[in-house]
């Protein structure tokens, strides 16, 4: 099976994403040397998809949030209890009656221990969302940048649950809600309410974690629609190999198991999967696309660096050391790890 260079037979885009620096590994790792996984370290996953805090490009678009009011009454809550949120920026024009719906993405938290850091941050309450953020890229509102859509009403929703808008569960004891499932629907039946049901064309996008939401919910957003509506979906970034890594292990299937279980994902993942596969390899999108009734266009890079470093060589993979280069830069791989990446043989 390729692992890398082609996935599943979708297009590609040969983009490398490189470590910041060597710094990331120092994360790996506490006080007393034990391993911990760069899947539990935030700013690691926000600095591999470019989602940190930053300096807004000169001139930039600023769009206020929005707190859906009335979401907690629908159980539509962050994890940590507080209501959530999108921004949005109104269309105009020809795209007065077209939508633009992005779906935040940024990792996700498969046991108590990472949910409770996470539900401190603005991955886990809106008490921490940026009050106002860029519209950059497919968001801006410029024509030369975003000359597709820069006239579209466009959206972003905040993602404060963890598990790709797709929980539904509660642990008490730790004070933690996992309601992806009731975000997303609260915050679609918003939308929704602001003119969203009379869209000509509505895409529905997201990145990384929110690339797999984007595709978990394609089709329960196309069915929002008459059949008028031209609706596609977008996931940048979603698709995520599951596959060995070099110890013979699969790591990031133990990790979305652990997604899954905590948060009751399995109970809103789609039964065209659910019905011949476990719920855990139905929060692999490779299983899930076959099924997609709505035009889906998926976009993913050739050399992710986040794959490499957590589906492919983890740390707790590589005892020894001999894909620290390689994981943090690509170039400095060697033809034989460049070959297990291409879907050889272990080495």
């Amino acid at each position: 099976m390729e692992r890398l260079v082609v996935f599943w037979g979708v297009i590609l885009v040969g983009i490398l994403f490189n470590a910041q620096s060597l710094e990331a590994d120092e994360l790996l790792f506490n006080g007393n040397g034990t391993n911990v996984s760069f899947l539990e370290s935030m700013s690691f996953l926000e600095s591999v998809y470019g989602i940190a805090d930053a300096t807004p490009p000169p001139n930039a678009l600023m769009v206020g949030l929005t707190l859906i009011q009335g979401a907690a009454a629908r159980g539509a809550v962050c994890l940590d209890g507080t209501i959530p949120g999108y921004h949005l920026h109104r269309g105009f024009g020809s795209g007065a009656y077209s939508w633009l719906i992005q779906l935040e993405g940024g990792g996700w938290c498969n046991n108590i221990r990472a949910c409770v850091y996470r539900k401190k941050t603005r991955r886990g309450s809106s008490n921490y969302f940026e009050r106002q953020i860029p519209f950059t890229g497919i968001l801006s509102n410029k024509a030369w940048e975003n000359p597709d859509f820069f006239n579209w009403n466009r959206v972003k929703i905040r993602y404060c649950d963890g598990a790709s808008f797709s929980g539904d569960s509660e642990n008490k004891a730790a004070g933690l809600q996992f309601r992806g499932q009731r975000i997303w629907s609260a915050a679609i039946q918003e939308l929704m309410s602001k003119g969203m049901r009379y869209a000509n064309h509505a895409l529905l996008s997201g990145c990384s974690a929110g690339g797999l939401a984007s595709i978990l919910h394609c089709d329960e957003f196309r069915n929002k629609f008459p059949g008028s509506t031209k609706v596609k979906c977008l996931s940048d970034a979603g698709l995520f190999v599951d596959t060995l890594d070099v110890s013979g292990r699969r790591s990031i299937r133990d990790f979305f198991g652990g997604v899954v279980s905590l948060q009751g994902v399995g109970i809103h993942l789609p039964r065209s999967c659910t019905r011949h596969l476990d719920p855990t390899s139905c929060f692999f999108p490779q299983n899930l696309i076959a099924n997609i009734r709505t035009p889906l266009f998926i976009l993913n890079a050739a050399y992710d660096a986040w794959q490499i470093q957590e589906s492919l060589a983890p740390l707790k993979a590589d005892p020894h050391g001999s894909w620290r280069l390689c994981r943090l830069n690509i170039a400095r791989c060697s033809p034989s790890q460049i070959h297990f990446l291409h879907g050889g043989a272990s080495i």
